[in-house]
């Protein structure tokens, strides 16, 4: 948490400091070139003078210097930007700050116009200096800066259960309907041993009936001819 609060605050100071170097190179007055500068509201316009009436080191010293003057903008505001659309806010705001001190150039300052075709310029720098380094050095800012909160919630002590809602507890409802289950099936089971056992029993008893006709049987059968003789 404090090395995200320090490199914010070091993104916007320097910020600051490349909006006073900015009011200073744009907002300074030119008292000489007064009768040549002139307002420009049509994109392109500057630069095909750039190409046609200046040196070539002369064009690239300026359109180069105002696209460098966009490069802070693609480096610094990455970091004080909220992540969704990142690129495009970045854009955005390089290019109304920009439009700004055009504006303001052209109203209030002696010696400048505003001029469409830097304002373009400028936005070409921050987008830029977003994609050569500010996108980088973003992103591995917010992965640090994410990780430690991530750790921090882990950390965190876990809610304490009820005990009437403890993991693995059953409701009273559930223990009563398990227990008649288990009562049920308990009475069948002795159902069962009970069916059993006269089931046994009538098989005993069947069987004894069976052993008496027998005996009676044996009883009514003539004697062996041995056995008459022995009785005389």
């Amino acid at each position: 948490m404090l090395v995200r609060g320090l490199v914010l605050a070091a993104a916007l100071v320097g910020l600051v400091a490349f909006s006073v170097l900015l009011a200073k190179v744009t907002l300074t007055p030119s008292p000489a070139s007064e009768d040549i500068v002139t307002s420009n509201l049509q994109p392109g316009r500057s630069l095909r003078q750039y190409a046609e009436d200046y040196t070539f080191l002369a064009a690239c010293k300026q359109a180069g210097g105002n696209v460098l003057l966009g490069v802070p903008f693609g480096l610094l505001l990455p970091f004080l930007v909220p992540r969704r659309l990142r690129m495009i806010r970045t854009v955005l705001l390089a290019a109304v700050a920009m439009a700004v001190v055009e504006l303001i150039q052209g109203a209030l300052v002696q010696g400048r116009a505003f001029d469409i075709d830097d304002v373009i310029l400028n936005t070409t720098g921050a987008l830029l200096g977003y994609f050569v380094l500010g996108r980088r050095i973003s992103h591995r800012y917010y992965t640090y800066a994410e990780v430690p909160r991530s750790s921090e919630q882990r950390d965190e002590p876990e809610p304490k259960r009820t005990p009437g809602k403890a993991a693995g507890t059953k409701p009273a409802w559930r223990k009563a309907a398990d227990t008649n289950a288990a009562d049920a099936k308990a009475g069948g089971t002795k159902a069962a041993d009970a069916k059993a056992g006269g089931t046994k029993a009538e098989s005993t008893k069947t069987a004894g009936a069976k052993a008496a006709r027998a005996e009676a049987t044996d009883a009514k059968a003539p004697r062996p001819l041995l056995d008459r003789l022995r009785g005389r």
